[in-house]
């Protein structure tokens, strides 16, 4: 039996190593072993920070809303309760958005915080973009329930629809073309 040797496939795993640690310090990007190690710790800080990133930026948000409160007399926590207890559910994120590109509109939320009942806060958007909005959703959303709906009937079911609508032939139809007939 001849003697199998193993060079080529090492080699190949030496060097996808070595060029994922390119950049890396020392003999970290040149020795395959002290490459292949930091690699594994690299993989596991990475790990790590992706969740630490969420909870780096939570702090920030909190620290910018809570400045924001500071110049319109209120503390953060109080900020906080005031806007729960007038049912009014804006993240964190937003909230630091909105207290730094649009003061008036944060002092509008510090008020309805400040008394905790809402009254109708005004925030800067254009009606007609909202009414486009609104009217997309509407429209998507029917279409998706139409479509999801028919597909899931039996061809029983969609002949009778076929026939309430009025199409010809639809005793004859396959699934598909029924389908096809409805959404016209």
């Amino acid at each position: 039996m001849a003697r199998v040797r193993n060079g080529v496939v090492t080699k190949r795993r030496h060097k996808k190593i070595l060029k994922e640690a390119r950049g890396y310090f020392g003999s970290k990007h040149r020795e395959f072993k002290s490459a292949k190690e930091q690699l594994m710790h690299a993989g596991q800080y990475a790990y790590r920070d992706r969740r630490q990133k969420k909870r780096e930026m939570r702090k920030i948000w909190i620290v910018r809303i809570n400045a924001a409160c500071r110049e319109e007399e209120i503390s953060y926590s109080r900020f906080i309760e005031g806007l729960n207890k007038a049912g009014i559910e804006v993240n964190r994120k937003m909230l630091s958005e909105i207290a730094i590109n649009d003061k008036e509109a944060f002092k509008e939320l510090v008020e309805v915080a400040k008394t905790g009942k809402v009254k109708e806060v005004k925030l800067p958007t254009k009606e007609k973009e909202v009414k486009e909005v609104k009217e997309v959703k509407t429209t998507k959303e029917t279409n998706k329930k139409e479509k999801v709906d028919l597909t899931k009937l039996t061809v029983a079911e969609l002949r009778e629809m076929a026939k309430n609508a009025k199409i010809e032939g639809s005793a004859t139809m396959k699934k598909a073309e029924l389908i096809d007939a409805l959404n016209k």
